[in-house]
C-alpha cells in the first residue's frame, strides 16, 4: 500500500513538473529580440536611409523632363496671310524634352551624399544600440522574476518553520505548560507571512504578465525561470578593472558621426554661396492640329552659369554660415562633454558592481549568523531557557536575512548586465 502511495505521489509531482513552463535567459532574450517594437522600429528606420542615399544618388544623373502646351480659341487666333499662310490658325500645340546635367553645384551633390550615407550609418547604430537596450532590459525582468521565485521559496521554507512551531504551540497549550498568548504570538506572525506570500505571488504574476508582453513569449502562470542563484558560491568581478574603451560603444560613434554630420552641413550651406554650372539639351515641336503649320523636333544645346553676388556681400546666407559653424563648435563641445559622461558612467556601474559583492558578503555573514542565532533559540526554547517572543524574533530575522541575500544576488546580477550594457558588451555573452 506504502508503495502504491509512493508511485501516486511521484507520478502527480511528475506532472507538475511537467507542468511547469521552464524558460532559459537565451531563450527570453532571443524571443524579446525577435519580438520588440524598438528593434522593428529601428530596422525600418535603417530601410529609410537606404531609401535617403539612393535618394541623394540620384542627382549624379541628369535630370529629363517633357512638356506639353495646347491652345484653342473659338475665333482664329491667327487669320488667314494670303501667300503665306492658306487657313487661319485657332489652335496650337508645343511637345517639347529637355535634359539638365549639373557639372558643378559648389560641392552640393558630393555633399548631400556624404550626409545621406552618414545617416544611414547611424539609423544602423541606433537599430544596434535599441538592440542591446532590449536585451538589458530583458535581462533585468528575467532576474526579477528570479528573485521572487527564490523569495517564495523563503517564504515557504519559513511557513513550514513557523507551522511547526504553532503544532508545538498547540500541543503544548493542550498540556498547560504555556500561556495561551505564546501561541497567539506565534499565530500573528503566521498571518503575517501568509499575508506576504499572498503580495509576492501576486508581484510575482504581475512580473510574468510584464515579462511576456515584452518578450512576446506566451503569458503562463506556471511559466518558470530556470536560473536559480547558487547561494553556496560567491560571485567574482568580470576583470580586474574597469573597461574604460570608448570606441565600440554605440553613444560615443553617434557623437563622433554628430561632429561630422555638422561640419557637412556648414560646407553644404558654404555651397550655395559659390558657383554652379550645368549643361543641357532641348528638343521640342510646334504645330497646328488643323494641320496650318507644322515643324519638326528642333534640338538645342544649352548651358546655364549661375554666381551668387548678393549671398557673398550681404545676403542672408553669409549669416547662416555663421551659424552652422557655431553648431559645429557646440558639436564638438559635446562631443568632449560625452566622452568624458561615458568613461564616467562606465565607472559608476563598476563601483556599483563592486558594492553588489560587497553586500552579497556581507549578507551571506548575516545569514550564516542568522541561521545559527535561529538553532541556538530553538534549541534554548526546547530547553526551557528561552522563550517563544526569542524564538520568533529570531525566525524574523532569519527570513530578513534570507530576503536580503536572495535581493543582493539578484542585483549583482541585474548590475552585471548594466556594466556590460555600459561598455558595449551585453550582446557577447
Amino acid at each position: 500500500m506504502r508503495i502504491f502511495i509512493f508511485f501516486i505521489v511521484l507520478f502527480l509531482s511528475s506532472g507538475v513538473i511537467k507542468a511547469q513552463n521552464v524558460i532559459t535567459l537565451d531563450q527570453s532574450l532571443k524571443a524579446a529580440n525577435a519580438y520588440s517594437k524598438a528593434i522593428k522600429n529601428g530596422e525600418l528606420s535603417v530601410s529609410s536611409a537606404e531609401a535617403g542615399v539612393q535618394s541623394a544618388k540620384s542627382y549624379y544623373l541628369p535630370s529629363v523632363s517633357g512638356s506639353a502646351l495646347g491652345l484653342y480659341g473659338f475665333k482664329d487666333i491667327i487669320p488667314p496671310i494670303p501667300s503665306l499662310l492658306d487657313k487661319g490658325i485657332n489652335n496650337i500645340y508645343t511637345v517639347g524634352v529637355t535634359a539638365t546635367q549639373s557639372i558643378y553645384a559648389g560641392g552640393k551633390i558630393l555633399t548631400s551624399n556624404q550626409l545621406a550615407a552618414l545617416k544611414l550609418q547611424a539609423s544602423k547604430i541606433l537599430a544596434r544600440q535599441s538592440a542591446d537596450s532590449v536585451l538589458l532590459l530583458t535581462e533585468q525582468k528575467y532576474w526579477n522574476i528570479v528573485n521572487l521565485q527564490e523569495q517564495q521559496k523563503t517564504i515557504r521554507a519559513n511557513e513550514e518553520l513557523l507551522n511547526s512551531l504553532l503544532k508545538s504551540q498547540k500541543d503544548l497549550l493542550a498540556s498547560g505548560l504555556i500561556a495561551k498568548n505564546d501561541l497567539l504570538r506565534v499565530k500573528v506572525q503566521l498571518s503575517q507571512l501568509l499575508v506576504n506570500k499572498s503580495k509576492l505571488n501576486n508581484g510575482r504574476m504581475l512580473a510574468l504578465f510584464d515579462f511576456s508582453v515584452y518578450t512576446g513569449l506566451p503569458y503562463d502562470s506556471l511559466m518558470v525561470m530556470q536560473d536559480t542563484l547558487n547561494k553556496t558560491k560567491l560571485p567574482t568581478l568580470p576583470a580586474s578593472k574597469a573597461d574604460t574603451t570608448l570606441s565600440n560603444l554605440y553613444s560615443y560613434q553617434l557623437l563622433a558621426l554628430d561632429v561630422k554630420s555638422n561640419a557637412l552641413q556648414t560646407r553644404l550651406e558654404k555651397a550655395s554661396n559659390l558657383p554652379s554650372l550645368s549643361v543641357g539639351l532641348s528638343a521640342s515641336q510646334a504645330g497646328s492640329f488643323n494641320g496650318a503649320f507644322k515643324s519638326s523636333f528642333l534640338p538645342i544645346g544649352f548651358a546655364t552659369l549661375s554666381i551668387p553676388l548678393s549671398e557673398n556681400l550681404w545676403g542672408a546666407n553669409r549669416q547662416k554660415i555663421k551659424q552652422r559653424k557655431i553648431t559645429e563648435r557646440i558639436s564638438q563641445n559635446n562631443f568632449n562633454d560625452g566622452r568624458n559622461q561615458l568613461q564616467v558612467n562606465i565607472m559608476k556601474y563598476w563601483y556599483d558592481l563592486k558594492d553588489a559583492l560587497t553586500q552579497i558578503n556581507y549578507a551571506n555573514d548575516n545569514l550564516v549568523q542568522a541561521s545559527e542565532n535561529l538553532k541556538i533559540n530553538r534549541d534554548n526554547y526546547k530547553a526551557g531557557l528561552n522563550s517563544i517572543s526569542d524564538v520568533l524574533d529570531a525566525q524574523a530575522s532569519y527570513q530578513q536575512a534570507e530576503t536580503t541575500i536572495n535581493t543582493a544576488f539578484t542585483d549583482y546580477r541585474v548590475k552585471l548586465a548594466a556594466y556590460r550594457f555600459a561598455t558595449g558588451k551585453i550582446n557577447k555573452m
